[in-house]
């Protein structure tokens, strides 16, 4: 139970009136008219008015006094935090040197007529690593591996698989270097066709040596058909690839390995063939984030006493990074002062110094009188007339960041041989500043939880705090045969594409954000629990349907997929529109609902539910509700809408 409010003075309009009337009976008793049409009692009332407006606010906390209380409970806003992407750099041509991308290299978004450009930097060297074909090695799944360069550079017709080719066969490609991060085009020309494959969709996986293990490596464009047919193939490379020896060569190598078919993927029923290869260097790939670093940032000049504080220009300061520290001169040259969460058990040794990243205030250690008299300070004092300054921080950040896939598109910063650039996927990461309205609602959280993770709602609470760019987290009970274990399930927020569609991919939390989640709740946690961080399971839902529209056809079946896309979304779904709620079904009678209100869908004949597997996009059979477990959230999966005119019956 909360602690009742004291009421300063609990007199109301009314009581106000009568007071002053039986006020006016003792001082005017010649006065005795008291009708509310009476002149004088209309002053009475009006006074009385203004009176109980004050008392209103008398009894009201001003947000001042409760900001100051927040502050003496060391709560703190939130900064913002930068959103990041990978952005690719074409190169106008494959060049025959390194190109290097400094850190710090700018590009943003095309400038709308009412939006500003948003603007991203790189956050480090981007080497652009020329690249070749030295070696073309067969590898079959059951044999030696094979040089094949020779008979490649006099023409003949190269198998790239066994005759029959298996799962587990593959085509290396040794480069003259490691290219991490590098975008490289394999072209080939191929004269042979492996029957039987489907060039949409080929059992073939590119894969990049990182020195322990194969890793896989995303591809583009391939107008190879699965190696069927000349052509080019993408790939883009991953940092990790490092030279290695394979075959008795040392190269940077690349694979090409045939995967096991998923259920319905035509296999190869004949080995593809090819007469040239080509390897060369496109472009590169780099991270960049919504935020500008500053370096050598004067502070001040220190005053040699306890307790000063020191303002950046320049704030918020992000800390989703390496942390800021000051450096103070000295006659010995520059000291360091490192930032701390606060100064408990500090000693008069300790240089550190306590930074509010909203405002961007770094405060040094105070030193406090004890009940003995004594003087005990909590840090070390930079000396009288010491320069401060700041050697790097990063500023800027924000939910404005997070844009949408192929967006970033602007290189604003000049370097030579780069053509173009953009951003695969959206950015994402990027969250505002903490409000105050919101550090109210925190302050008795943080007071309740003290640190320590105990109830459901304490992991989730403390789970936000150490990433607040997720969407959604839910803490579910153990599970049988998991005694003790505490399962925290995490929702990334995504940007999606063009009619609300997110992507599978969207909704996986990176390993940075799970691990700092991991590590925070870890620290508080009770003895003898065990924790699981991962993502929720996705029950992919698809839904067909036949709409009999009174308008425009094609208008009205994009209205009705935007629909469902919007309706069954795991982060803005559900009927209040917050996400759809984990566990909760998918019926037949909500999804018709949900139809029936798109504008200028006159009927919905029928509707047809089906559970789908987001990874494999096998489908089941047709249901009019579908469960969703507990620990699972629904996702969007290839809706079908099929519409006709009311007045032809026409297919559309």
């Amino acid at each position: 139970m909360a602690l009742p409010s004291p009421n300063l003075d609990d007199r109301r309009f009314q009581q106000l009136v009568d007071e002053a009337k039986r006020y006016v009976q003792q001082r005017a008793p010649e006065w005795t008219d008291h009708n509310v049409s009476d002149p004088g009692v209309t002053l009475i009332e009006t006074f009385a008015y203004m009176v109980d407006q004050l008392l209103y606010r008398l009894n009201r906390v001003p947000d001042k006094n409760y900001s100051a209380f927040l502050d003496l409970l060391g709560i703190r806003l939130f900064p913002p935090a930068a959103a990041t992407a990978d952005v690719d750099f074409w190169l106008s041509a494959p060049q025959p040197e390194t190109v290097t991308l400094r850190s710090g290299t700018e590009v943003a978004t095309a400038r709308g007529e009412t939006e500003e450009a948003v603007v991203f930097t790189t956050t480090a060297d981007l080497p652009i690593v020329p690249s070749a074909l030295e070696r073309l090695v067969t590898a079959p799944v059951s044999g030696e591996h094979t040089d094949r360069t020779a008979e490649l550079a006099e023409g003949r017709d190269i198998p790239c698989f066994q005759p029959r080719p298996e799962p587990g066969d593959a085509l290396l490609f040794g480069l003259p270097a490691a290219v991490p991060r590098c975008v490289v085009a394999v072209r080939l020309d191929s004269r042979v066709e492996g029957v039987g494959v489907d060039p949409r969709q080929p059992p073939l996986a590119w894969e990049a040596w990182d020195g322990a293990r194969w890793s896989g490596c995303e591809t583009g464009t391939d107008t190879t058909g699965g190696l069927n047919r000349p052509g080019e193939i993408l790939v883009y490379v991953p940092a990790g690839h490092v030279a290695s020896v394979v075959a008795g060569t040392r190269a940077g190598w690349l694979r090409c390995r045939v995967t096991r078919p998923e259920p319905g993927q035509p296999f190869y029923s004949e080995s593809p063939t090819i007469r040239e290869a080509e390897v060369f260097t496109v472009g590169g790939t780099a991270t960049v984030e919504h935020a500008e670093t500053l370096t050598d940032v004067p502070l001040g000049v220190s005053e040699g006493v306890a307790g000063q504080r020191f303002l950046l220009d320049r704030p918020p300061v992000l800390l989703d990074g390496e942390p800021p520290v000051v450096e103070v001169s000295s006659a010995e040259g520059w000291q360091t002062w490192t930032v701390v969460e606060h100064f408990g058990g500090g000693s008069p040794e300790d240089r550190h110094v306590v930074l509010d990243a909203t405002t961007g205030e770094f405060a040094f250690p105070p030193a406090v009188r004890e009940p003995d008299g004594t003087l005990r300070a909590y840090g070390a004092v930079p000396e009288k007339g010491a320069y401060l300054r700041v050697p790097r921080y990063r500023t800027g950040g924000g939910a404005a960041g997070n844009v949408a896939r192929a967006t970033v598109s602007v290189l604003r910063s000049s370097v030579p041989y780069v053509a173009r650039v953009e951003n695969r996927e959206a950015a994402r990461g990027g969250v505002d500043g903490e409000t105050v309205a919101n550090a109210k609602t925190r302050a008795p959280h943080e007071l309740r939880v003290q640190e320590r993770a105990v109830t459901a709602r304490d992991y989730e609470f403390l789970a936000r705090q150490a990433a607040p760019s997720v969407r959604r987290v839910r803490c579910l009970p153990a599970v049988a045969g998991e005694g003790g274990a505490v399962r925290v399930l995490i929702v990334p927020d995504a940007v999606a594409d063009e009619g609300d569609r997110l992507r599978f991919e969207q909704l996986i939390p990176s390993e940075q954000v799970l691990s700092a989640i991991t590590a925070r709740l870890d620290e508080r946690r009770l003895l003898g629990t065990r924790l699981v961080v991962e993502p929720p399971v996705y029950q992919g839902v698809t839904v067909v349907a036949r709409i009999v529209a009174d308008g425009d056809p094609d208008r009205v079946r994009e209205d009705a997929l935007a629909a469902l896309f919007r309706y069954l979304n795991p982060l803005r779904g559900g009927a209040g529109g917050d996400g759809w709620a984990f566990g909760r079904p998918v019926q037949y009678g909500e999804v018709f609902a949900e139809l029936q209100r798109v504008a200028g869908a006159g009927l919905v004949e029928g509707i047809r539910l089906f559970p789908a597997d987001p990874i494999t996009g096998r489908r089941g059979a047709a249901a009019e509700r579908i469960d969703v477990a507990d620990n699972a959230l629904v996702f969007s999966y290839q809706h079908q809408v099929i519409v006709t005119e009311s007045d032809s019956g026409g297919s559309s």
